[in-house]
């Protein structure tokens, strides 16, 4: 997402960037109305093939605390904490909101992943989305679905941190060296509360050298 783009974003009283050093975020409330995102969360409920998948971490093999899957074009290889993730084809919902992501953000994708949280003992732990298939300042766009969730922020050098609440229906545009800088996650809750579905788009790349900026 170039700056000249990221900047005429701002020009929407609709939209507030996070203030963030080292990042270019934008967070986008009510992207989606209320009544179209429920639909939308209820479909990708019944429909996706979800999966609680095990990742090692520091030697050992643990449960993730969610249900996830991975969609996109063929040959879209996602790699994480030892998870080789082969892309399902996109569904009509997926395409639709991928293209939608797409005119938001500024940015192609060719894949997306897809979390669960089922309720607030689901979480993510902190990291950034720097992996070397996801290219050099990757733009990804967060849709969130469902019950709000606390977003966290910390940047890896001095620490600092920033919380953002994503709403039902709201989209998060992480752009610029955000990954290189910051780390995110998503905290457990005693809360009763109830699920969440995030989509967060990526563009994965071959040659590395290249990014996913239009």
């Amino acid at each position: 997402m170039q700056s000249s783009f990221f900047d005429q974003q701002l020009d929407s009283p609709s939209v507030y960037r996070l203030p963030m050093h080292d990042a270019e975020v934008i967070y986008i409330p009510n992207w989606l109305a209320a009544e179209k995102a429920t639909q939308y969360y209820h479909k990708l409920a019944e429909s996706l093939v979800w999966r609680q998948d095990t990742i090692r971490l520091y030697g050992k093999e643990h449960l993730i605390p969610r249900q996830q899957c991975w969609y996109g074009d063929s040959g879209a290889v996602y790699q994480y904490s030892g998870l080789d993730l082969t892309p399902l084809p996109w569904t009509e919902e997926l395409q639709a909101l991928k293209q939608a992501c797409e005119s938001a953000s500024d940015a192609q994708f060719n894949s997306v992943l897809a979390n669960w949280y089922q309720h607030g003992q689901h979480s993510m732990g902190m990291h950034s989305d720097d992996e070397p298939e996801l290219g050099a300042q990757p733009t990804i766009a967060s849709l969130s679905l469902g019950a709000e969730r606390n977003f966290i922020f910390k940047h890896k050098r001095d620490k600092t941190r920033h919380s953002v609440l994503l709403e039902h229906g709201s989209l998060l545009i992480m752009a610029g060296m955000t990954q290189d800088h910051w780390q995110h996650g998503l905290n457990k809750t005693v809360k009763p509360i109830g699920g969440r579905i995030n989509l967060t788009f990526r563009q994965i790349v071959h040659d590395h050298s290249t990014t996913n900026h239009r």
